[in-house]
């Protein structure tokens, strides 16, 4: 057997590592994730109108049994959660145990609240897609954006990556900490033709569902056939790419927590060289770091063994 040393555990470290990179970047390309993914033509989408919103939750409640998910700390007709905030003051956002949340804004000149829902976007170049270098997530012909968890290993690269700050990871499991989102009710409901439940269940109609492209045109429509009722902005048609999840709204996008500054490009281009490095670090370091601690125990372990003078 090859005696083993410093030399041969490192260079065996380092090449192990960078196969396994190099494996990870040729899934990756194989899997037409890359940066000139611009969707599916035929993906379907959800139109909403947030001037129709009037903050019940219904939204809410749905999808909790929809995806069975934990019962809320509080119940769905327990309006009180418009006044909490988490730490720094921001609106509710999605955890482990809410796909979907509604948050209440109080804007300046406009005579009662705004809600907005808010859970995954899934983009049509999702940028936790093209950052997961086990491939746990798939952008779907019919638009959602879902997710494995049996390959998922926790490393929430997604989470750094994703634009929107959707993604959220679960803590309770130790032995299954993964990622939890919205997959647009993929399993049940999408892949039959049916809406998500969110989107069937508003008594309010705020939802539209159907093929992205004609809601984009019905946007507009209503932008141009409603002068003064709503901002002529569509968001989401070109943001970070486009996105299947859609939003009008009668006040500035940015007085109830839209990121403006986005761009069209998809976010992967901008921090794909960064990402790039997430692998590596992963497949690297903890086996010199393995190797390092092989080491020490193993000269250790031969000054015990050596004779005493």
């Amino acid at each position: 057997m090859k005696k083993l040393n410093r030399r041969n555990f490192i260079k065996g470290s380092l090449a192990g590592g960078i196969a396994t990179v190099a494996a990870s970047g040729k899934a990756k390309k194989a899997s037409a994730a890359g940066g000139d993914f611009g969707g599916y033509p035929e993906s379907m989408g959800v139109l909403v109108d947030m001037t129709k919103c009037v903050g019940c939750r219904t939204c809410e409640a749905a999808c909790n049994k929809e995806q069975g998910l934990p019962e809320p700390d509080k119940p769905f007709d327990d309006y009180s959660v418009f006044d909490e905030h988490r730490h720094g003051g921001l609106p509710r956002r999605t955890t482990e145990k809410a796909y979907t949340v509604v948050n209440r804004y109080n804007v300046e000149g406009r005579d009662h609240p705004l809600f907005r829902k808010f859970q995954c976007n899934h983009c049509n170049e999702p940028a936790c897609l093209t950052s997961c270098f086990v491939n746990a997530y798939t952008k779907t012909p019919e638009g959602a954006v879902i997710y494995n968890p049996k390959v998922c290993v926790g490393c929430r690269t997604c989470m750094v990556a994703c634009p929107f700050y959707v993604p959220a990871y679960s803590f309770t499991s130790a032995i299954n900490p993964v990622v939890k989102k919205c997959i647009m009710c993929y399993d049940t409901r999408l892949k039959f033709g049916r809406p998500p439940a969110c989107v069937e269940s508003c008594p309010q109609g705020v939802m539209t569902f159907g093929k992205r492209k004609d809601l984009i045109a019905l946007a507009h429509q209503k932008i141009e056939g409603n002068p003064g009722k709503y901002v002529d902005h569509l968001y989401g048609e070109h943001e970070v790419g486009g996105t299947s999840w859609m939003y009008l709204s009668d006040v500035p996008f940015d007085k109830i927590g839209f990121d403006m500054h986005l761009g069209k490009e998809p976010i992967i281009s901008y921090v794909k060289d960064f990402l790039a490095m997430v692998p590596m670090v992963l497949c690297i370091w903890p086996a010199l770091f393995t190797g390092f601690h092989l080491l020490s125990t193993r000269k250790q372990a031969n000054k015990e063994e050596s004779p005493k003078a």
